[in-house]
Order: C-alpha cells, then sequence, then structure tokens
C-alpha cells in the first residue's frame, strides 16, 4: 500500500498574501487525515514564506496519522525538529529566490556536520529522508550518511514533454531500484498531479507519495475532501 502524504503549505501561502487568519493550514490538515491522507507534510521554510512556527506547533498537536517535516538541513531546523518530535523529516534544499524546491539535495557538496545531523535526528526517534534527484551518486551518499530514506524528486519527469516522459519515468524507477537495495525506503514527490500521478504509482518498492499543490488546486472547486480523495483513487487506494 502506498501512502498519501498531503501538503498543506499552500494553504498558508494563500493566507500568508493577506497576514490574516485564512484559510487555516491547521483545519486543512484535519481535512485532509479525514478524508484518508496518511501523513500531513509541511516545510516550515527558512524565510518563513508559507507555513510559520505556531503552525507546524498547532499541526504538530492536531494530527492523529503522521507529521512529515520538510526543512532545511540547518541547526535552528534541526533544534525545532528536535522540539516537535515529528515522525518524519525530509531534508530539502532551500534558495530564497525560488518559487518552489528546484532540485534535490546534494549530499556530495554537504558540509560535514550533515551525518551528525540525520544520526541527531534517528536518536530522537525521528524518520530521516533525504530530497533527491534520482541520482544514483547521491542515492549512495544518502545510503553512507545513514539516512531511512529518500523520496525522488519528480519534477523532471511532471515537467518533461510527453515525448521525454518515459526516459525520465525510467530514472524513478532506476532510482528507485537503487534506493532499496541499499536498504532505504523509497519515497516520491513534485509536480505530481491528477494527469501524470498513475505512471509513478508503478515504481518499484515505493512505499510513500507526497502532493500539495494538485491536490489543494482541486480542492478549490471540488473542496479538500473530495480532492483527497480522488489522489486516493488514483494511486489505487480506493
Amino acid at each position: 500500500m502506498i501512502r498519501l502524504g498531503v501538503n498543506i503549505d499552500h494553504v498558508a501561502t494563500v493566507r500568508q498574501a493577506r497576514r490574516g487568519a485564512e484559510p487555516d493550514p491547521v483545519a486543512a490538515a484535519i481535512a485532509a487525515e479525514m478524508a484518508g491522507a496518511d501523513q500531513i507534510t509541511c516545510h516550515l521554510r527558512e524565510d518563513r514564506r508559507h507555513i510559520q512556527n505556531r503552525d507546524v506547533r498547532m499541526i504538530r498537536e492536531v494530527v492523529q496519522t503522521a507529521l512529515n517535516l520538510e526543512m532545511a538541513a540547518t541547526a535552528e531546523m534541526q533544534e525545532i525538529a528536535l522540539a516537535l518530535r515529528p515522525e518524519a523529516v525530509c531534508l530539502v534544499p532551500e534558495r530564497r529566490e525560488e518559487i518552489t524546491t528546484e532540485g534535490g539535495l546534494d549530499l556530495l557538496g554537504a558540509s560535514p556536520g550533515m551525518a551528525d545531523l540525520v544520526a541527531t535526528l534517528k536518536d530522537a526517534d525521528i524518520m530521516v529522508a533525504a530530497f533527491l534527484d534520482p541520482d544514483t551518486r547521491q542515492i549512495r551518499e544518502a545510503a553512507r550518511l545513514g539516512f531511512d530514506a529518500v523520496e525522488i524528486h519528480t519534477g523532471a519527469y511532471a515537467n518533461a514533454p510527453r515525448m521525454r516522459r518515459h526516459d525520465e519515468l525510467g530514472k524513478i524507477f532506476d532510482a528507485a531500484t537503487a534506493i532499496s537495495q541499499l536498504a532505504m525506503a523509497v519515497h516520491a514527490g513534485h509536480g505530481l498531479n491528477y494527469h501524470n500521478v498513475t505512471a509513478v504509482v508503478d515504481t518499484p518498492r515505493l512505499e510513500e507519495l507526497n502532493i500539495g499543490h494538485a491536490i489543494l488546486a482541486r480542492a478549490m472547486f471540488t473542496g479538500l475532501d473530495r480532492a483527497v480523495r480522488d489522489m486516493l483513487g488514483l494511486i489505487g487506494r480506493v
């Protein structure tokens, strides 16, 4: 069974446009869980452009399934994660100029403290994933650093023209095989939507998908409950 993590960041994006109280990402987390989401994913960015510290504290309190905190590999974020104790953390790259995450972590160029950060989070019983492009060199480095899982960055597949999509899907499949052979869990996400997700479902040993923008975009017209249930149906959960 493939778990579905619903990323609620962009509920907060809409709220922050007015710096008001609505829409509330905490309410979105509850609604997504009630619709069948297996976990709630949110990204506390260093610039706090959408999710705020208060949001993650409150989401931590109300989530009944699991909280997956996306974060940069910094001392500040490590401290926050250790205080919150989410079930999972996914380490992601950040650039202030980017609209959304543009690629995977470069573990080959990571600071010497990366292994210690991973070990510290794991010692707190937090499952630690790395958000990586489907690159076997990066995957091998993730295994060496002690990561529990790799979330494959599926953006190249999602954004590829139709004639190149099969090749990009093959890279995802190859990456998944390498991840599982190195005894890490296979996760995937970024750019997946109601039109392109079904092919990704066949990824070898895939355990988890994290999807946000497409679900929240559909929810504007159908409501969040229906949007989550529709995605669950596409990944074979309904």
